[in-house]
């Protein structure tokens, strides 16, 4: 009769424990409109589903110096070097967590020595001890599953990381390119303003003009000039950043020109299902949703009885309080079994506390879904709207160059004044230097929108 009863009780702890076994499965999630309406970046998107994240690095990013300076920055930045490093602390986790359903062994050698009227007797124990539990209601499967999880998360990590430091890595150096371009339009604009002067000071010689329009273009020599020493910080400050990144120290940053970059004009983003897989902080979420899925179930499985076996194997020369010479055989076998009581109170606790926890993962899994749809939006739309930009910004500058011609023309038969002039001269450097940042962002939203789509392998 006690042993029905147990079986009875035995089979209805396993059936109520039937859900503690099940995997984690990813909870519906919905992606309709997650890239908002991309009817309105129609002409930006390629036509098939093919996903843009993908591609490897080098076909995104196919300036030979730019390629060079990402390589060593995957060889050498601390950031990327620390996300490894903890790739492998969680892979030594796994591996502990699967040995725990191997038996523990250990030998535990013992010794006494005893003398009595004069006689010494000694005895030994040399046993080899044996532990092992059986994982009857999940509590190391889940404990292994969870640390697989977290195995899967940091190397989510690890490669979050590598995806933000190619990114950064090109954003910086087309900064680089950027500020040269503008250094160069700006010191090409102050040689020009440096000859107006001297023909300033001969139209005043002639007669044609007078001292405060020679004082104006001076002034005006002199502005532009003073801009000059703060490009060059700015460069050398961006040098300075990108060699940070590449794990090196400050130095001169070997690069290309910003005109010779080619970058897609048609951009490949997939469907929004395709991110889950792509996107490492969405996995990185997702892979902590499961380990507090799986900590869950661990704080489950406390309510059920914990079974050991233990036992033990070795030689002795004492047994039943008899010295006994040479030694012999002893063995021995026990088994336990725990079921919590008057700590259950502690247990529904964890149990809550896990069942929150899990709901928090969710939340955040859900959000950063949300997030990853909104980057990918903004991505597509500052490339469309950074290409209407640079086609609008193009018309300003030649219309610009055609109004400084004929001021000038004009300001020689004295139908113009040289404020007209300059107002012409510093309105086409603005939009020079406009059309520089222009195409910057063009770039820039090529680069957002490769690592909103998980780019960076």
């Amino acid at each position: 009769m006690k042993k029905q009863i147990i079986l009875v009780m035995c089979a209805t702890a396993l059936l109520s424990s039937c859900h503690i076994y099940t995997s984690y499965k990813r909870p519906k999630v919905a992606t309709a409109g997650m890239y908002r309406d991309t009817v309105s970046v129609k002409d930006t998107l390629a036509s098939d589903t093919t996903n843009m994240g993908n591609l490897p690095w080098k076909e995104v990013f196919r300036d030979p110096k730019l390629q060079v300076l990402i390589e060593q920055g995957l060889s050498h930045n601390v950031n990327l070097q620390t996300a490894m490093l903890r790739v492998e602390e969680t892979k030594a986790s796994l591996l502990a967590a699967r040995l725990a359903f191997a038996p523990s062994l250990a030998l535990a050698p013992q010794g006494t020595i005893g003398r009595f009227d004069g006689v010494t007797a000694s005895t030994y124990q040399l046993p080899v001890t044996a532990s092992w539990e059986v994982d009857l209601f999940g509590s190391l499967l889940n404990a292994k599953r969870e640390a697989k999880a977290s195995l899967l998360q940091s190397e989510a990590y690890r490669q979050a990381v590598q995806t933000q430091l190619i990114a950064n890595i090109a954003n910086v150096y087309y900064t680089l390119l950027m500020l040269d371009n503008q250094l160069e339009i700006t010191t090409e604009t102050a040689n020009n303003w440096g000859k107006n002067v001297e023909t300033m000071k001969s139209l005043k010689k002639a007669g044609m003009t007078n001292e405060a329009a020679v004082s104006q273009s001076e002034a005006t020599y002199f502005q532009v000039n003073a801009t000059l020493p703060d490009l060059q910080r700015k460069i050398r400050e961006t040098e300075n950043a990108l060699s940070l990144l590449i794990g090196q120290g400050p130095r001169q940053i070997e690069r290309g020109t910003l005109a010779g970059q080619q970058m897609p004009e048609k951009l490949s983003v997939g469907i929004p299902l395709q991110m889950l897989s792509n996107r490492p902080d969405v996995k990185q979420a997702e892979m902590a949703l499961a380990g507090s899925y799986y900590n869950t179930n661990q704080a489950r499985s406390a309510f059920y009885p914990k079974i050991t076996l233990g036992g033990s194997a070795g030689w002795t020369n004492s047994a039943g309080g008899v010295i006994v010479n040479p030694g012999k055989f002893l063995l021995s076998a026990m088994g336990s079994i725990t079921q919590p009581l008057f700590y259950r109170g502690a247990n529904i606790a964890r149990l809550k506390i896990a069942k929150a926890q899990q709901q928090e993962a969710l939340l955040a899994f859900q959000q950063s879904i949300l997030s990853a749809g909104s980057e990918v939006s903004n991505a597509l739309y500052q490339y469309q709207s950074s290409g209407q930009k640079c086609i609008q910004r193009k018309q300003q500058i030649e219309s610009l160059n055609s109004a400084v011609d004929k001021t000038q023309q004009l300001m020689k038969y004295g139908s113009s004044t040289y404020l007209e002039v300059l107002t012409a001269q510093q309105s086409l450097l603005s939009a020079r230097l406009s059309d520089v940042q222009d195409s910057f962002e063009r770039i820039q939203a090529v680069i957002n929108l490769y690592q909103a789509l998980g780019g960076g392998r």
